[in-house]
Order: structure tokens, then sequence, then C-alpha cells
């Protein structure tokens, strides 16, 4: 593990990162959802692709990796950004994973690999629109001592800069980013994921035009059970685009 400085908005955030395969000339750079970190991800990537350069990056407030701001997802993609720039990492490949995949596609690389990812806007479920309406309710008598019973779980644990951070990105909707978007995408799915559903993954490989999706069984986490075949259609995918 190593931990590079980086300068933004007259902040300094500490960024961890780890290297796998240092030699390699392509780059892949892996990021991981909300809540989660860079070791889970090298768990599962790092044992296959090694014609390339792995990057694990663990995002700012996650991990080994410190945050003491309010930020939205493009800071997260300019943080990320600069620390490639003091690293010399190219954008060939950026995989991201759930919240990571919003990032990755800021980051506008040669190939976009979405695992998972999040950015299509799930209209929220009656209960949780309830108890939305509820929460306001109680905070208006003074009773916001009760938060703790209404906010996400991803939420819960969180201090104010990343608790602020998570309600600028909870709800984006990323469609017209992804229609945008000019590069090569894979699309890497599970079948059961509650929390980003198959069907915005089809919503995804509809917006963006040079793009394939692969469905997996399993939840949100789906991945880790399968992540030597989508290392195979990464590196498929990459050779793909060495031919035109």
């Amino acid at each position: 593990m190593a931990v590079k400085s980086i300068h933004y908005n007259l902040h300094i955030l500490d960024i961890s990162y780890e290297i796998v395969n240092p030699l390699a000339k392509v780059d892949l750079i892996i990021l991981h959802g909300w809540g989660s970190n860079k070791n889970l991800m090298k768990q599962s990537f790092s044992p296959y692709m090694d014609s390339f350069r792995h990057i694990y990056i663990d995002l700012p407030g996650f991990g080994n990796s410190t945050c003491n701001m309010i930020l939205n997802t493009a800071d997260y993609a300019r943080i990320i950004e600069l620390l490639m720039v003091q690293l010399n990492a190219s954008k060939d490949i950026i995989l991201g994973h759930s919240f990571g995949g919003k990032v990755a596609l800021l980051l506008d690389p040669n190939v976009l690999v979405l695992v998972s990812s999040a950015g299509i806007f799930v209209p929220k479920s009656l209960k949780i629109k309830a108890k939305i309406i509820l929460f306001k309710a109680l905070k208006i008598f003074g009773l916001s001592k009760f938060r703790k019973f209404f906010i996400a779980e991803d939420a819960k644990t969180l201090n104010e800069y990343m608790y602020q951070t998570f309600k600028n990105v909870v709800n984006e909707d990323f469609s017209q980013k992804f229609a945008s978007y000019d590069g090569k995408a894979l699309l890497c799915w599970g079948k059961k994921d509650t929390a980003t559903p198959l069907k915005s993954a089809k919503i995804m490989k509809s917006l963006i035009k040079d793009s394939s999706l692969e469905v997996y069984e399993g939840d949100h986490y789906f991945f880790m059970n399968h992540s030597e075949n989508i290392s195979q259609h990464i590196v498929t995918t990459f050779l793909q685009t060495l031919e035109h």
C-alpha cells in the first residue's frame, strides 16, 4: 500500500492505492463501490490480467484514504485524475463497481468496465418515501435525534462530510453522460442485484453506442465469484480496441 497527498480545492486528501504488475504497459484502474475499499477489488481481480498494470484505489473517505470536505461525483473523478497524473497513469481501461462506475464514466477511459454500476435513477418505493416524509416532520418538531432510524444503511456510519457527500451522489441520474460516452464499454451484472438492478444495465447498454452486457448469477457483489470470467472479457474487449 502507498499514499499520495492530493491538493484539491484548498484541501489536502491522502489517497491510498496499490499497484500490481508495475512493469506492465497497459493501465487498468479499478474503483470500488460506496462503503467498500480497494482490498475487496484487489482480492477479486489481482490474480488475473497480468498483462495490465493494475491500480487499486481507495476513493476519498473510504479504506485508508482521507476526506475532510464535502464532495460530489465530479469531485471524485477530478481527485482520481490528479492521482493518475502523479502515478503517470493512462486512461486505457477503468473498471468501476457501483458508485465507482459513475466515477469511471466521468474519467472517460478508452475502455469503460461497469460492474453493477450506479448512475441510472431508480424511483424510491412508497415505503422509503413515507420514511422521508415522517423524518422531515420530526425535524420540524425538533426530533432529529431519531435520524439514525431513517437514513440509508450505507449512510449510518458516515461522518458529516461523508453523509453530505452521500446525499450529493445517491440520487444522481447519469443517463445523458452514459449516452455521451463514445469509447468501448463492457457491462457486467448480477441477475439478482437489488442495489443496481439488471434493468439499469439494459438502459445503460441502450445508451452507450459501443457496449456489450454480460450477466452472471449473483447479487451486487457477484463479481467476487466470477472475476476470472470477467477478466477474460476485459482482455478481449481491450484487444478489440487495438484492431481498429
